[in-house]
């Protein structure tokens, strides 16, 4: 796949849910064309168009659409819930529906658009076993033997959770890191950092596996309410402030639905002389 010619033209959008901001290219009906070294040229803010994650729709046989995830350093991401949110969305128009079923390596995902026209999207349940997250041997998972004591939380991907009491305070760049690349960690972890406003109200930050800092992250403001319900803190629904807007969580009994505003940027095309240099 990496070493197969280059197309002379990628037609993307950009997208963003709550700041947390996607190139996205639909492959459907032709040969996927996104490469790692793709991921990394397009994920450069100055030399490319920048994003937190791109996601790629492809052809499904089951779903609507399949859709894969990379991020920013060109390493694969399991799962995205604000890129989901963006592109059920986006094909949601297109169908002329309110509703529709999307295929990931997390399984088959659910989304509906909401009559305010936000868009949630139904994360599938929370991964709580240390094999499943995965971490590198058994602990507790709750409390996991780190300063700070956080939680570990799958969500399609890892997540390492801190309850602090100020979110606000915490030097991301700092700390990030080198929770994302400690040992516990076999396929690293997203970071998030929260504090309690209320029993249904979080205030969360996030540095996300290579991504870096990002303005929201969607699976890991799941992993996020899912730990603080674990621990007592709060109920099943809650508000979260992420840096770059507000996203709601609700944990069901069929999952975890994630919802919030999406934004449609704008559209371009690749240009040839990019492409052919990658």
């Amino acid at each position: 796949m990496e070493n197969r010619k280059a197309p002379s033209q990628i037609a993307f959008m950009k997208m963003h849910g709550a700041g947390n901001d996607f190139v996205i290219i639909d492959s459907r009906g032709r040969d996927t064309v996104v490469t790692a070294k793709l991921a990394q040229a397009l994920g450069d803010r100055h030399r490319g168009t920048g994003f937190d994650q791109l996601a790629e729709i492809s052809d499904s046989q089951d779903t609507d659409f399949t859709l894969d995830f990379w991020n920013s350093d060109g390493s694969r991401a399991g799962a995205c819930g604000n890129a989901t949110r963006c592109v059920s969305d986006y094909m949601m128009h297109e169908l002329g529906s309110d509703a529709l079923s999307l295929t990931t390596q997390r399984g088959t995902l659910h989304a509906k658009r909401l009559p305010d026209g936000r868009v949630s999207v139904n994360m599938g349940h929370p991964q709580r076993d240390w094999s499943e997250i995965p971490l590198s041997h058994a602990v507790d998972t709750l409390n996991l033997p780190l300063p700070g004591t956080p939680a570990a939380v799958g969500m399609g991907n890892p997540h390492c959770v801190f309850f602090v009491k100020d979110a606000e305070a915490v030097d991301l760049p700092a700390e990030g890191p080198g929770i994302e690349h400690h040992p516990l960690f076999p396929q690293r972890t997203n970071v998030e950092f929260a504090h309690l406003i209320a029993p249904d109200h979080l205030r969360m930050r996030v540095w996300e596996r290579g991504a870096g800092i990002t303005l929201a992250c969607g699976s890991g403001t799941c992993a996020t309410v899912v730990a603080a319900h674990l621990r007592g803190l709060t109920g099943r629904a809650v508000t979260v402030e992420a840096d770059g807007g507000t996203l709601q969580v609700d944990w069901r009994d069929d999952g975890v639905w994630l919802t919030g505003p999406t934004a449609h940027v704008f559209s371009g095309t690749l240009t040839p002389a990019f492409l052919a240099a990658l």
